[in-house]
Order: C-alpha cells, then sequence, then structure tokens
C-alpha cells in the first residue's frame, strides 16, 4: 500500500521517471506554521547530485504546496505537495525491458502486478521518498512545537568499516546525547560524524564506485526528548512500528533496537536499567531498551539502527536471465549510488517523525478519553 500512519496519515505517489513526485498528508493539526521553507532543507539533504559519492542525477527537488495551508497556516485540511522530476534519462532502461535486474524489483513487481514501470524501477525507486521526507518534514515541526523533540541519524557503518555502537559504550551513548544535524552535515560525503571511521568510508565507497559496484552500509537514529506513554501494545508497539517504517524504505534489510542483536550476549543483572528517580521524574541509569519498555516510550532516548544492502542498480556486467528464460548478461546503464546510507539520513528522519506524529495523536486521544470518564 501508499499510505502509512493512522491518524496522521501519508500516501505518498509517483514514480522514478514520471512527471512528479509527491504526497497528501492527512491529519495534520490546524493553525500550524507551514510554508515550503520549512520543508525544503530536508529535501535538499535527500537530493541526488551531493557529491562525488552520490548519484549524479540533476535533480532541485523544490517542493510546493498545493493544499491544505493559507496564509502559511495549516487548515487542518489535506496537506498536498509535489517535486516535479526534471532530470529523467528513461532510455538508460531499455535493457531491463529485457532482463530483470538481479536483486532489483522488475521481476517482482512484474510478478505481482502483470505490468511494470519502463524504467529506472518506479515505485520501487528511492525516488519514491520524497513524499516521505517532505511529509516527515511536516511531522517534525509538529513534535518540535509539542515537546521539542529532537531526531537525528546519521552513517554508523559502511561495508565492514562501523564505529562501536555497543550499548555499554560510554562515547556512544555521548554520541547519542550530543550529536546534531548540523554536526552530521559537516562531515561530508559519507555523514559519519567519528572522524576515526568517516574517511574510511568514504574510501571504501570510492573504490566500489571505481569498479563500478555497490556497498552497503548502516544509519543509526536517536530520538531525544519523546513524550512517555507512546506505543500500542500488543501489535503496534511503537518499536514494532519504528521497525515497519524503516524497512519499508527501500534497500533496506535489516533493524535494531537499543542493544539489539548486542543484547543477546549480555545477562539480564547486566541488561535491566535500573530506574532512579530525579526532579519528580522516573529516569533509567542504563539504556539498554532504547528508550522503549513493553512497547512504550519511557522518556529515555529512543535510539535504533536500520541496515542498508548494496544498491542492487550497477554498471558490472552481471550473469542474468531474460523475460523469456534466455540466460544472458546485463551492465546496467543510469545514474546510481554506489553506496546509499548518506542520501538516507533525512529519510530514516523522517520515517521516524511520521510513527511519532501519529503515535503523538493516538495518545492524546487515548487522554482525552481518559479525562471524559474520570
Amino acid at each position: 500500500m501508499s499510505s502509512f500512519g493512522q491518524v496522521f496519515r501519508v500516501t505518498t505517489y509517483g514514480e522514478s521517471h514520471c512527471k512528479s513526485v509527491g504526497c497528501i498528508v492527512d491529519g495534520v493539526p490546524p493553525n500550524m506554521s507551514l510554508t515550503e521553507e520549512d520543508i525544503q532543507p530536508q529535501l535538499t539533504r535527500r537530493r541526488p547530485g551531493q557529491s562525488k559519492l552520490t548519484t549524479p542525477r540533476d535533480e532541485k527537488d523544490r517542493v510546493e504546496i498545493q493544499s491544505g495551508t493559507e496564509n502559511g497556516k495549516t487548515l487542518g485540511t489535506p496537506i498536498g505537495m509535489i517535486v516535479r522530476n526534471e532530470d529523467q534519462r528513461p532510455k538508460d532502461y531499455k535493457e531491463t525491458d529485457i532482463y530483470p535486474r538481479p536483486s532489483h524489483a522488475d521481476y517482482t513487481y512484474l510478478q505481482k502486478y502483470g505490468i511494470k514501470a519502463s524504467s529506472g524501477g518506479g515505485r520501487s525507486s528511492a525516488r519514491e521518498t520524497i513524499g516521505r521526507v517532505a511529509a516527515g518534514a511536516v511531522a517534525e515541526k509538529f513534535l518540535k512545537q509539542l515537546n521539542n523533540v529532537e531526531i537525528v541519524a546519521f552513517v554508523s557503518a559502511v561495508g565492514d568499516v562501523s564505529i562501536n555502537r555497543n550499548p555499554t559504550n560510554p562515547e556512544f551513548q555521548n554520541l547519542l546525547q550530543t550529536i546534531t544535524r548540523e554536526t552530521v552535515d559537516a562531515n561530508q560525503p559519507m555523514r559519519c560524524p567519528v572522524e576515526s571511521v568517516r574517511d574510511q568510508m568514504a574510501e571504501i565507497v570510492t573504490n566500489f564506485k571505481h569498479k563500478q559496484d555497490s556497498i552497503g552500509g548502516v544509519v543509526t537514529c536517536v530520538i531525544r526528548n519523546c513524550p512517555i506513554g507512546l506505543g500500542e501494545p500488543a501489535f503496534d508497539k511503537l518499536e514494532a512500528l519504528l521497525a515497519h517504517a524503516m524497512l519499508s524504505i527501500p534497500a533496506t534489510k535489516g533493524f535494531e533496537i537499543g542493544s539489539g542483536f548486542e543484547g543477546t550476549r549480555i545477562p539480564g543483572s547486566q541488561h535491566n536499567d535500573p530506574f532512579y528517580v530525579e526532579d519528580g521524574r522516573f529516569k533509567t541509569r542504563t539504556n539498554n531498551s532504547g528508550g522503549i519498555q513493553g512497547g512504550i516510550s519511557n522518556g529515555e532516548n529512543i535510539y535504533f539502527s536500520v541496515a542498508f544492502k548494496p544498491p542492487a542498480t550497477i554498471s558490472q556486467e552481471q550473469q542474468t536471465a531474460s523475460y523469456e528464460g534466455v540466460d544472458g548478461v546485463l551492465a546496467a546503464k543510469g545514474r546510481h549510488d554506489p553506496n546509499v546510507t548518506p542520501r538516507a539520513v533525512p529519510i530514516v528522519e523522517a520515517m521516524a517523525a511520521l510513527v511519532l506524529a501519529d503515535a503523538v495523536l493516538i495518545q492524546k486521544s487515548r487522554e482525552f478519553a481518559l479525562s471524559v470518564v474520570s
């Protein structure tokens, strides 16, 4: 489906090489200040052509608000946003009409729908995420006004080079507490804030680009100042919603929150997060839970990591089979990222914001119902 969320709900539209992409956002509270200037920065962070290590496709990704606002204020009605595609090159994909790209969605889309977009992967292209990022920027503004919520993502691994994400590592926890988007963006082109590995990451991606190959990586995200009580057990636990959101992003293959898989190696006596009270508020001395317990936010930092596979479309010759079942060789053309993680950073932030905005509105309705019957 192309819609996400229950109360704060976004529907995205568009293919990689159609006339435009965009979204409709429903459930945005009325009378909130909102203009294109609030949305454009995140789209600019996501856009192609940011460095020599990203696709050179020349898109400015300028957003236009089509509905739902007046005089810079939201009306409470659906907000429509559009970004026009300007640099399409459908001719680069003629060979994919003969051969499905290995590990891409060409074959599965054709099997599911009986038809597929003729160029660029259609809806399976990362260009679809423009609508998510635009909607996420709206959600972020709402969350910022609500509780000064901060959402910051960064690249934490490329190939076999990684920062130390062990939850017991004090340097990692300090990074989660202090990292800002300004710091992340100052560490271009990789958006990794740890100098000791940043340059190694860039070198790895450069090498794979020169070999007409690709490599995967990990994006880590922290959410600070999240309200307590978000999440709807049993099936809509907050971490389950975040996992759903993150694994819906193109090229994702893994999700872990808090201690994640590392937590399986720690005994419960060390893994448990002891409570203490400060200024009348419960806090935890450690945060192996990743800010969520029982599927509900507990007020601590929420942090998680998302694994991105190597981009499937590469220019290197690959053995494959045609749609007619004849063995052949495909060397894909077009413009592609050798590693998607730097551009995935604002997408991860956007999806986190959409999850939280929806969860907040659901919790507010619960609190209102409780006030009525109390």
